[in-house]
Order: C-alpha cells, then structure tokens, then sequence
C-alpha cells in the first residue's frame, strides 16, 4: 500500500526524520490560513503519482489570498488520472543541494539494500549507475554508523552533516523494519544551510502486514477510474503509458507479451489479465474496457487452458458484432478448443497467429500504420 507523501511525512516525524513545518488540507480556505500561518510555501498536490511540478500541480506563494486562488485550482484537478482531493502546505525550504536516499528490497539477493546519490530530485532511473551508491544491509546487525559513514564519503558530504545523514538513515531504516515496509525514499533530501530535511516521502508497505498496523488507513485508494471499473469486473488491470491495449490469460504470459511488445519497438497501454477461466460475458466486457481506452491496436495473447479458446473468440466476436471494432487487432491463439476458436474468429473476418512473437510484431506494424 502506497502511502500520501503527507502521510509518510507523519512517519518520518515519528522516527526523528527532519521535515519542513507543514499542513494538510483538504478546502482552499484552509490552505489560505496556513499560508498565513507558515509564511513562504509551497502548496503541493497529493496524490500517487510522480512528476507532479510538471503537471502543474506545485505553486509557491506567500500570499494567503494568492493561496486560497491556487488551492481552488489544485483541488479536483487530474495528474496522472488521479483526483487532488489534499493539498500538503510547507515551509519554502532554502535548496542548497538535492540528494537522494532510500531502502528497499534487494530481490535477488533477499535483503534490504540502502540506495544513495548526490544527484537527487530526479526520478530515480534517471541517476547514472556510477552515481549511485548501493549497500546491502545485514538484518542479522540492522545499520551501523560506519556504514552510514561510508555512505556520507561517497556522497561528498560535509564532515558537519555527516552526523545528521547517520541519524536519518539510522531513523529510515528503523522505520522501514517496524512498518513492514517495501520502500522508504526521500528524493529529494534537502541540504538547506546547515540542516538535512526531507523534502518529499515515498512509502510502501507490505500489503499482507497492514492488520499489524491498525494506526494505518485500511485502504489508499491508488487506482484510477478505469482500475477500479475493471476491478469491479474481477479483472486484473493496470494503465501503462503506450498505445497497444493488451488481453492475455494469466499474469505471466500478460508480462511476457508487454515485454515481447517492446523487443519490436511497441509501447502497451495496458496490463489485462482476463485469465482465471473468464467467461464469454466477462471477457467481451474485458475487450470492451480496452475499446473504452481508444488505442491504436489491441494484441489479444490466449493459450487457451482453464481460458478456453472458443469462449474468448465468441467473446470477441459478439463484441465485433454488437458494438464494432473500428481498431485494428492482432490475435495469437493456440490450445484447448484452438479449432472452434479460430472458426469463430474467421467467421467474423479475423486470422490468428499461432506465437506471441508474430502476433506481438503485427500489433506494432498496426499501430503505426
């Protein structure tokens, strides 16, 4: 579960992490009595989603009725389809150098990993990897200050600061075992004068360790609209950022062919997984939720098993027949009832493809024609 910055911000405080002087609000008036109480600030959208100065939903002020104007146009607005509903109202920091710091989990080699560079501020996959310092950490002896310290040498730090860099990254990893967490970033961490302060939070934590924790919200909403529509029909979905909408049967084989996709230069809308035994009404409602994102080709993947062929292709051909696919699609299927399955489809015009690769190259030759 992902947590608001204002949120992780909370916890920070709680483990002695320095953050600005803030204040959460959710109506413009609010946000104009905290200006006025704060002095110089920034006003910042909340929501689940990066790149929120790009979108325009940061604006710095001092002035409270100047606040109350921004703080109209910020609420209710969309970033990344998501609502602002909160706004989170700071002291203007001073910004003498941005750095980054977070724990994670090291996947491959099961522990946690501090990731660390003086180049913060910017998404993470940004930082070239000579820039970035990485360090496992022993959970058997949690973290020392000399490896702090070592830290704080590759990252250039003044021997003043060194001692709050060791408490915060002492504080972060502390925060990051008793919440159960999977992240706990600060990007950027401020060095302003003489003090470190974070700046911004990110934190994740383990969904199947939230009934330990009953001081956090039962539920962050993170989905968007068409997210949450496709949850309510049992669907699997997640929107991506390209234009081939996909449908495949079962997580892996949807992973696989987002991947095949980009090895030939495409770029998936989405991530379906219609897999599970999905019916011919539960998939032609799956096809149709992809004709609701307007794409420019669809890729339907199906190695039929639990997910039969036949019902997958009446599905589609229902769909083409009540409503119409002006979109072009490129369809792969093979396995149980394969024959009935590509009979249907050549009854409604369409020839399927026995690989994902064939498939996969079509659906991006279609959508830049």
């Amino acid at each position: 579960m992902k947590l608001y910055e204002y949120m992780g911000k909370e916890l920070f405080s709680r483990y002695g992490i320095p953050v600005p002087q803030g204040k959460v609000c959710s109506a413009p008036a609010e946000v104009a009595e905290a200006v006025k109480e704060i002095g110089s600030s920034v006003i910042k959208s909340q929501v689940l989603t990066g790149k929120r100065g790009k979108a325009g939903g940061i604006s710095f002020t001092d002035n409270p009725q100047e606040a109350e104007t921004e703080a109209k146009r910020l609420l209710g607005m969309e970033i990344g389809d998501y609502k602002v509903e909160k706004l989170l109202v700071e002291s203007k920091l001073q910004i003498d150098k941005e750095l980054y710091l977070a724990i994670t989990v090291d996947g491959a080699a099961r522990c946690p990993i501090v990731l660390a560079s003086a180049e913060g501020g910017m998404d993470i996959e940004e930082v070239p990897d000579e820039l970035m310092v990485r360090r496992q950490i022993d959970i058997s002896i949690g973290v020392q200050p000399y490896l702090a310290r070592e830290i704080t040498y590759r990252l250039g730090l003044d021997r003043n600061l060194t001692k709050q860099f060791v408490s915060i990254l002492t504080n972060l990893y502390k925060l990051f075992r008793e919440m159960d967490a999977e992240l706990t970033e600060i990007n950027p961490l401020v060095i302003s004068g003489d003090k470190l302060l974070a700046a911004d939070a990110k934190v994740t934590i383990d969904d199947d360790a939230l009934y330990c924790h009953k001081d956090l919200p039962v539920v962050v909403e993170e989905k968007t609209e068409l997210e949450k529509k496709a949850q309510e029909l049992g669907l699997a979905y997640v929107e991506l950022g390209g234009d081939i909408a996909v449908m495949a049967n079962g997580a892996g084989i949807t992973m696989a062919t987002l991947d095949m996709l980009q090895h030939y230069g495409g770029e998936p809308a989405n991530f379906l997984d219609a897999g599970g035994g999905a019916g011919v009404e539960a998939t032609a409602k799956a096809l149709e939720l992809l004709l609701g994102t307007n794409p420019k080709a669809i890729l339907i993947n199906i190695f039929g098993g639990i997910t039969r062929c036949d019902d997958v292709a009446n599905a589609f051909a229902t769909v083409k027949k009540s409503r119409g696919i002006n979109v072009p699609v490129s369809f792969r299927l093979v396995g149980t009832n394969e024959d009935q399955g590509r009979q249907i489809l050549e009854s409604v015009g369409v020839n399927a493809f026995t690989t994902m690769a064939e498939a996969a190259q079509k659906a991006v030759e279609l959508s830049r024609s």
